[in-house]
């Protein structure tokens, strides 16, 4: 059965491509403490799967992935009628603007670098898209 946002106290239903275990907890912790219901993959090729298997209101996409890099991971789901319309979140180390401008090129609709705010930017630009 496919759970939808509604079916937990309307917080949005998050699919988070994360490979580093720490930081995947630090910020799925963070989401669930608000709200919202976070399935975590560790890989490109496992996010990608798992965008077609689940319903997801939003996708949180690391750029350093050990297989497909966030950014072609994010040009396949753009692609992809199936999964096109779910709004994509890059959220990286990398934080120079030329990264930025490719991030969202490449359709992710925020760019969000991994610093001591981005867990609290990451919230409110949930927040702001209507999905919290």
């Amino acid at each position: 059965m496919t759970t939808t946002s509604s079916e937990h106290n309307g917080g949005a239903t998050i699919l988070l491509v994360e490979d580093t275990p720490v930081q995947a907890m630090r910020f799925k912790t963070h989401l669930e403490e608000n709200g919202c219901m976070v399935q975590w993959v560790e890989n490109g090729r496992d996010g990608l799967q798992a965008a077609h298997e689940s319903f997801y209101d939003l996708i949180i996409l690391d750029i350093e992935l050990p297989d497909i890099n966030g950014f072609e991971v994010c040009r396949r789901l753009k692609a992809d009628p199936a999964v096109a319309e779910i709004p994509v979140i890059m959220l990286t180390t990398r934080d120079r603007a030329e990264d930025a401008l490719i991030g969202l090129n490449t359709g992710a609709v925020d760019y969000i670098p991994k610093d001591n705010f981005a867990n609290l930017v990451l919230l409110e630009t949930i927040k702001q898209m209507g999905l919290l």
